[in-house]
């Protein structure tokens, strides 16, 4: 599935999730930084069920709980 089919903020998550420092895969607070979001709860568990979601539908891995690389990026 193409990135560009996703919603709005769902395509601005897997850039960040793509990018050279989500290869190892990252905790939620990182891309909120990456998207310049507040880190409060609120935000970063928003993102956290975004990248859930994006899990399920497999545009995003958890190799740990909370730790999301993009597919195909090597799991550390």
């Amino acid at each position: 599935m193409a990135a560009s089919v996703l919603a709005p903020d769902y395509q601005r998550i897997v850039p960040v999730l793509d990018s050279e420092a989500g290869c190892g895969g990252m905790r939620c607070r990182q891309p909120a930084v990456a998207r310049g979001l507040d880190t409060v709860p609120a935000k970063v568990e928003g993102l956290r069920s975004k990248a859930k979601r994006l899990v399920e539908r497999e545009r995003a891995l958890q190799v740990r709980p909370g730790v999301f690389p993009a597919p195909g990026a090597p799991a550390v």
